[in-house]
């Protein structure tokens, strides 16, 4: 589904359009899809992501809420047809502090700020920790408003106490639109304070976390349909007053329904800057051991799975610190920097296993299945007869087996997985395309082009709203463009290495302790007279 081709695609006129609207970490997409999934239009906006000190990383909400009223603004306005509504996706974990008339006294601290660090640790090695974590359904590690929320009491007293309401950037954007302080099921599963099993805030993580649900907004399931826009929301984006509002879900689970992995037994799995695996389930469950997530979709849908810190980021670093002096050559690339292309062709002159040479990729940390701001980036089995091309194929080989540890809690946590779907700026590479089905073992298969958690956001609406009967539609929506199956010998290779990669994060945990305490990531607190929270 090519956007670009959406004016020759958008010929029935009386099919309904649903607008999809996803809050990115770097920028807000919408786009309006009729109920066969098919483009009509789409606008992007994007924005900074503001690191002032080590270890923050923060955003403007007036900056989110302008973008996502151009986009809208922008979409609909090309539009030949009524809107039927508008529907939400947003990234998890973003945490902001309103004060009583529900102006930010926060920016917005997303999910890759990592100063809770310490507090993270804390409670998660709390005798409490694991019962905590498959009772939310949310890891104890500093993405999670959870921690985000210890670090504000004892870092920030004073302001912890002045906020009235702690919300994620959608809870704020719908009380900017619809004039409601409402929370998604599925928003509020990735907060680490929500009873997944009895979908009500969970009372210890609140006192640990020093609010009451009075401090929270109301709980609502993901497909409630909110009765319309303000009259200056109605102004700024060109609908009228009366358009339904859907108020949806993450961007994770909604990402399964763009890749129409809605079925259990189907794993969806993204390599982006990072990277993530989910299956939709109809039950929440963790895992025993708490190596995964689980966040709600619909009451009677759940995503169980587990994001990694270092996916294509890990390429960009062996670039830079491997073949500074490919400088993009081959493609003229005028910044002076490898391009991918090169990279993944130095890689391809290794053997499958790197010649016995492992990387650990844990340049930022790591979630799952650990969940532990302790890690760090490893080469173990280091020979003379190593070169380049073995360290960077370890490290891309790297990134596939921390991913194959996260589709083992995925299956402990009692999933079997018969289909596993990609997307991601991965998929670009055959190499890494064939290095990911051999790791983990069974084929991948690859949609042709899809608009991943807006377009998932799009179908969610669309049910609210009747206009389709289910999301399992999305499953027939999304075509597949190829599938890759495993190479018998370079999987037994790789199955046969996988124990090590999980074995060498247990024997170097006392090395990652140690290397916290004598280079720690993240320098003491600002000091008053810098610039405030």
């Amino acid at each position: 589904m090519d956007p670009g081709n959406a004016r020759q695609l958008g010929t029935d006129h009386h099919r309904p359009v649903v607008v999809g609207v996803d809050i990115g970490t770097t920028s807000t997409k919408a786009v309006a899809y009729d109920t066969r999934g098919r483009p009509l239009g789409t606008h992007s906006v994007g924005y900074p992501l503001d690191a002032p000190f080590p270890g923050r990383a923060e955003q403007d909400p007036d900056l989110i809420h302008a973008a996502v009223l151009e986009t809208v603004r922008t979409v609909v306005s090309g539009l030949d047809r009524p809107v039927a509504g508008l529907s939400f996706s947003s990234a998890l974990h973003s945490l902001i502090g309103l004060d009583a008339d529900g102006e930010p006294l926060t920016p917005v601290v997303t999910w890759a700020d990592s100063r809770a660090g310490r507090q993270a640790e804390r409670l998660r090695a709390a005798v409490t920790g694991l019962a905590l974590h498959q009772r939310t359904g949310t890891p104890l590690h500093p993405m999670a408003p959870l921690p985000k929320l210890v670090w504000y009491a004892e870092q920030k007293p004073d302001l912890h106490a002045r906020v009235a309401h702690w919300v994620g950037i959608k809870d704020l954007i719908l009380l900017r639109l619809c004039g409601e302080l409402v929370t998604d099921h599925s928003l509020a599963s990735g907060t680490g304070l929500l009873d997944i099993h009895r979908l009500a805030w969970d009372s210890q993580a609140l006192d640990i976390a020093g609010i009451t649900g009075g401090h929270l907004p109301r709980l609502v399931p993901t497909t409630t349909v909110l009765p319309g826009l303000t009259p200056e929301a109605a102004r700024a984006t060109g609908l009228p007053v009366d358009t339904p509002v859907v108020v949806g879900a993450g961007d994770g689970p909604l990402a399964n329904l763009g890749l129409g992995a809605v079925r259990p037994g189907v794993l969806a799995c993204s390599i982006g800057t990072s990277g993530a695996l989910r299956v939709m389930v109809e039950r929440p469950a963790v895992d025993p051991l708490g190596g995964v997530f689980c966040y709600a979709l619909t009451e009677d849908r759940w995503v169980v799975g587990g994001a990694v810190n270092n996916g294509g980021i890990v390429l960009g670093w062996a670039g830079d610190a491997l073949a500074p002096e490919l400088n993009g050559v081959a493609a003229g690339d005028p910044d002076g920097r490898p391009t991918e292309e090169e990279l993944l062709a130095l890689a391809a002159r290794a053997p499958v296993g790197s010649g016995g040479l492992i990387m650990l990729p844990y340049l930022l940390s790591e979630r799952a299945p650990h969940w532990s701001s302790l890690p760090r980036g490893a080469y173990v089995g280091l020979t003379h007869g190593h070169r380049r091309e073995h360290l960077v194929r370890a490290a891309l080989e790297g990134v596939c087996q921390q991913l194959a540890l996260v589709l083992r809690s995925v299956q402990a946590a009692g999933n079997e997985i018969r289909e596993v779907r990609a997307s991601g700026g991965f998929a670009r590479s055959p190499l890494w395309r064939q290095m990911l089905a051999d790791v983990l073992g069974m084929p991948v298969r690859f949609p042709a082009g899809h608009e991943g958690s807006g377009f998932g956001a799009a179908l969610l609406g669309m049910q609210a709203l009747k206009l389709i009967e289910s999301i399992d539609v999305a499953a027939d929506l999304v075509e597949i463009a190829e599938t890759v199956h495993p190479v018998p010998a370079a999987a037994a290779t790789y199955a046969s290495l996988l124990p090590l990669h999980e074995e060498l994060y247990d024997a170097l945990l006392p090395t990652f302790t140690a290397l916290r305490r004598l280079a720690p990531d993240l320098p003491p607190e600002p000091q008053p007279s810098e610039p405030p929270m």
